[in-house]
């Protein structure tokens, strides 16, 4: 087989590795996220057998639609299924829709509505751009003044272009962040290994949200009982409203969780493998990655198990001053 990888990234590196392990596979090319039809005339050329999509830009942008229309087979999402990330607002009614657990919200389309219910609330709180935003559209806040400026960025400077028209003000929730790869072919989804990402600028907690400065897997903090209620009323839940909504999907899901005392709620969907969780996840993968997939694109999920070794991997992309302060307490057990 030719496997052709759109984006050229540490998840994209991390995927083409994995990839090149199958002995399914004779040629792996990565190539940046170009135009979609850019794209669609790199894979007709070069005759590729199988289109992986990494970043969440092309899947918004239709390219899988578009390969499927010309006779191509690309592993990914449709533009329907990626609106769970590519808008917040979509995601959460989804969620509630489907009764999936998720911090309370309120939407804005309005700078000057979302700072007068600002002043009506209590901090910590979250504001999140409602478009896609590189995985740095979310801000935490503790004053009024800090909500204020991250709006202010959002909504009025346009750090994120037009992401930031609409915004999430949501309840801050206390507990440990755990992030969940699965894979679907829209009848079946089964569960990576769980991994645990950090996305802080800065030490001790006082930065801004990053793309993800590192990651280790499996989640050291999640526990079985955890995982059972992520299958049950996250997991099969979000599988059970992709079908109600007729959506084509065949491709991975990014759960991004927050595990508190009481419960566990979806922060976040990505509609590909988080980065850098990608990173930590794929080495610990015994099976067989392109032969999962193929099963998936044909929709015979159902039979094909994914093996696991039973060990622990780290990726500390970046850290500024040493370990993450996340990784610090526990860094000898984890490294």
């Amino acid at each position: 087989m030719k496997v052709l990888i759109i984006g050229n990234g540490g998840r994209e590196n991390a995927l083409s590795w994995k990839i090149r392990q199958s002995p399914s596979v004779e040629y792996c090319q990565m190539v940046p996220a170009e135009p979609k039809e850019d794209l669609l005339a790199t894979a007709l050329s070069g005759g590729y057998d199988l289109t992986v999509v990494g970043p969440e830009g092309p899947l918004n942008d239709g390219i899988v639609d578009l390969f499927k229309a010309r006779g191509l087979r690309v592993f990914g999402p449709s533009q329907a299924g990626a609106k769970l990330e590519s808008s917040k607002v979509d995601a959460k009614i989804f969620m509630e829709k489907y009764g999936i657990k998720t911090a309370p919200y309120e939407v804005f389309d309005d700078f000057y509505a979302s700072t007068a219910y600002l002043r009506r609330c209590r901090f910590p709180l979250v504001i999140k751009a409602d478009g896609l935003a590189n995985g740095k559209g979310v801000v935490i806040c503790h004053t009024f003044e800090e909500g204020e400026k991250a709006l202010e960025d959002l909504m009025v400077r346009k750090q994120f272009n037009q992401s930031g028209e609409r915004v999430i003000i949501e309840t801050f929730l206390e507990g440990f962040e755990a992030s969940m790869l699965c894979i679907t072919d829209g009848v079946r989804i089964k569960p990576f290994i769980s991994a645990m990402d950090y996305k802080r600028a800065e030490d001790h907690n006082r930065g801004l949200n990053t793309g993800g400065m590192g990651a280790v897997a499996p989640n050291p903090f999640l526990t079985r009982s955890h995982l059972e209620v992520f299958e049950k009323e996250i997991m099969e839940k979000t599988l059970n409203g992709i079908q109600k909504e007729k959506i084509d999907y065949h491709g991975f899901l990014y759960f991004g969780l927050m595990v508190t005392a009481e419960d566990i709620f979806v922060l976040e969907y990505n509609v590909r493998l988080g980065d850098p969780e990608t990173q930590a996840v794929l080495p610990l993968m015994k099976s067989d990655l392109v032969d999962v997939m193929l099963a998936t694109l044909d929709e015979e999920l159902e039979h094909r198990s994914l093996a696991w070794l039973d060990k622990r991997s780290c990726c500390v992309v970046a850290c500024s001053g040493g370990y993450p302060q996340t990784f610090q307490k526990h860094k000898k057990s984890r490294v």
